[in-house]
Parts: C-alpha cells; sequence; structure tokens
C-alpha cells in the first residue's frame, strides 16, 4: 500500500470510531435515540470502536515513522549532493587556476549575489569586481554567470547519471 493510501486508511478508521463516540453523546444529550441497543451488542460496538482508535494510533505511528526515516533519507542525500557540488567547484576553481579572490567572487557569483553586492561584501569596487569575472568567464570558457552555473549542474548530472548506471 502507498504512502498515501496508509494514511488515508488510518484516518478513516479513525474518524469512523470518532463518529461512533461523538454520535452517542450527542444523541444522549439531546434525547434522540431511536431504539436501545441491547448492552451487549453495544458493548461490542464500543469495544470495536476502542480498538480502532488504538489501532488507528498504532498505524498513525507506523506513518510517522516511514515519513520520518524517508526524510532523514532525503536529507542525506541533499548533504551528499551539497558536499559534491562543493567538491565540484573546488576542482574547477583549481583546473581554471583562479586567484582566491576571483574564488570568492566565483562563489558569490554562484550564489546569485549581484556584482553590487559582491563588492559591497568584498569591499571593493564594481568595477573590480566585473574584471574579476571576466577573468573567471575566461577561464571557465563561459560567456556569464547562467553557462557558469550550467557548468556545475552539468557535472553533478553527469555524475549522477554515470553513479545511477554504475548500481543497475
Amino acid at each position: 500500500m502507498s504512502g498515501k493510501g496508509f494514511i488515508i486508511v488510518v484516518l478513516c478508521v479513525q474518524v469512523a470510531c470518532a463518529i461512533f463516540f461523538v454520535s452517542d453523546i450527542v444523541l444522549t444529550v439531546f434525547g434522540a435515540r431511536a431504539r436501545p441497543v441491547a448492552w451487549h451488542i453495544r458493548e461490542m460496538m464500543e469495544i470495536g470502536a476502542a480498538l480502532g482508535l488504538i489501532l488507528g494510533v498504532m498505524l498513525g505511528a507506523i506513518a510517522l515513522h516511514r515519513t520520518m526515516r524517508q526524510t532523514a533519507a532525503a536529507e542525506e542525500k541533499l548533504r551528499l549532493a551539497s558536499g559534491a557540488f562543493i567538491e565540484l567547484m573546488e576542482e574547477r576553481f583549481v583546473d581554471w587556476k583562479l586567484t582566491p579572490a576571483e574564488r570568492d567572487v566565483a562563489l558569490f557569483a554562484i550564489k546569485g549575489l549581484s556584482t553590487q553586492e559582491i563588492a559591497s561584501l568584498r569591499q571593493t569596487s564594481e568595477g573590480t569586481v566585473k574584471a574579476q569575472t571576466n577573468a573567471i568567464y575566461r577561464k571557465a570558457g563561459v560567456s556569464g554567470r547562467p553557462q557558469l552555473l550550467s557548468l556545475f549542474i552539468d557535472d553533478l548530472m553527469d555524475d549522477a547519471l554515470v553513479k545511477d548506471q554504475a548500481v543497475a
């Protein structure tokens, strides 16, 4: 059963049991009970509803545990991808022989900061940042920021495809 289907079943069981108990209280308060039910049938219905609620709690706990495991796995994949991206950037920066200042500017540019924001953070002029970004683009063999970022994304995707093919 899929995760969504499982949660829907849990909710349906709990809703049905809750409706049983709440409707009993409401009918008693308003004196709207049509026919009394034999006490042994009534007790069996209450036991069934109570077991349904207990089952709902247990199934809810299982669903929560599954969700927490899936979240942890997704976070681990994100952490690995982040680490891979940083490693890839460092490799490319070394390959391109970027200076420390160019590395900083390249990192800020990849993060999406504007020339003005980079200049402000680095406490340099916008002209200096423009000269450094041009040097970065020239060394990387690209014509602008989108292509620079695209290089890293392409490399990560190629690496992921290679790993996927190795696993298969």
